[in-house]
C-alpha cells in the first residue's frame, strides 16, 4: 500500500506550523514533509515531531536570497560558496529531525545565462552536496519544476534530471518524481514510474492543472497509485498540494491509505 507523508508547507495551514505535526498524526499520517523549516529553531522543530510521533522524510535545502529571486542556487555560478552555506543550513536541521532526505533546489536561469555553465556549475555542487551528505547517511534529490510553477527553472524535465543525475554518479542522488510537475510538462505518469523507477528517490502527489488533492483535476490517481504499488515502490509520497477547502475534507481521497 502507498505511504503517504503530510506536506505541512502546504497541509494543515489552519494551525500553527509547529502544531501541525501533531494534526497530521490525528488524520493518520506516520509521516511528515515540508519545504522550509528555517523560521523555526531546528530544536523546536525536532521536538514538534517527536511529540507527535510522526518521521520526517524530506525538506528542501534553503531557497537562497530572496533579494535575488532566487528559487536554489545550485546552478548558479559565482554562487558556490551560499550553496555550500545552505547545505550545513540544510544538514543542521536534517540531522536535528533525523530526515534522510534534502531536495536540492536548482535554480532559475539568468538572463542572458550560458547554459552550458550553469549546466557544470549544477553537477559540480550536486557532486559535493552528495559527497557530504553521504557522510551524514543522507541522500540529495533533485526534482523538476514545471514553468506554471517556477518560469525559467533550469531543471525542466525528466530526461535532464536522469541525464545529470548520470553525470553526477553519486549513489545517493536521486529523482524527486512529482506527479503534477511532470503531468503538466510531460504527461505519460505510468510510463514514466516504469522506466524512472529504480532513480525515483521520493514522490509527490497534487492534482492538475490547479495543483490542488487528488481528484479535483485531471490526473487518475487511483490507477497510478495503484500502478506505483505493483511496481514495487516502497519510499514514502508527499502530499504537496494545495487543498481546496478545509484540509480534513480534501483528505478524504486518501483515507484507504491512511
Amino acid at each position: 500500500m502507498p505511504k503517504l507523508a503530510a506536506n505541512l508547507s502546504m497541509l494543515f495551514t489552519e494551525v500553527r506550523f509547529l502544531d501541525r505535526f501533531a494534526a497530521a498524526r490525528r488524520a493518520g499520517f506516520r509521516a511528515v514533509e515540508y519545504q522550509y523549516p528555517y523560521d523555526f529553531a531546528a530544536a523546536d522543530v525536532a521536538a514538534a515531531a517527536r511529540e507527535a510521533g510522526v518521521k520526517v522524510v524530506l525538506h528542501n535545502m534553503p531557497r537562497g536570497d530572496p533579494g535575488r529571486g532566487e528559487h536554489g542556487s545550485a546552478c548558479l555560478p559565482g554562487r558556490e560558496a551560499a550553496f555550500r552555506e545552505y547545505l550545513e543550513r540544510a544538514v543542521e536541521y536534517a540531522r536535528a529531525v533525523s530526515c534522510p532526505r534534502l531536495h536540492c533546489l536548482a535554480g532559475v536561469v539568468p538572463p542572458g545565462a550560458d547554459r552550458r555553465e550553469l549546466h557544470h556549475t549544477y553537477v559540480h555542487n550536486l557532486r559535493y552536496a552528495a559527497a557530504r551528505l553521504e557522510r551524514e547517511g543522507m541522500s540529495v534529490l533533485i526534482e523538476p519544476l514545471s514553468p506554471r510553477t517556477v518560469g525559467n527553472y533550469f531543471l525542466g524535465g525528466s530526461a535532464q534530471a536522469v541525464a545529470v543525475l548520470d553525470e553526477v554518479g553519486a549513489g545517493n542522488a536521486w529523482l524527486q518524481f512529482d506527479f503534477f510537475h511532470l503531468q503538466m510538462m510531460e504527461g505519460d505518469l505510468a510510463g514514466k514510474l516504469e522506466r524512472l523507477l529504480a532513480r525515483i528517490g521520493h514522490m509527490q502527489v497534487a492534482d492538475a492543472p490547479g495543483r490542488h488533492e487528488p481528484g479535483t483535476g485531471e490526473i487518475n490517481f487511483e490507477f497510478l497509485l495503484g500502478h506505483v504499488d505493483a511496481l514495487g515502490y516502497a519510499g514514502w509520497i508527499g502530499c504537496e498540494y494545495n487543498p481546496v477547502g478545509d484540509t480534513l475534507e480534501g483528505l478524504k481521497w486518501a483515507k484507504p491509505y491512511l
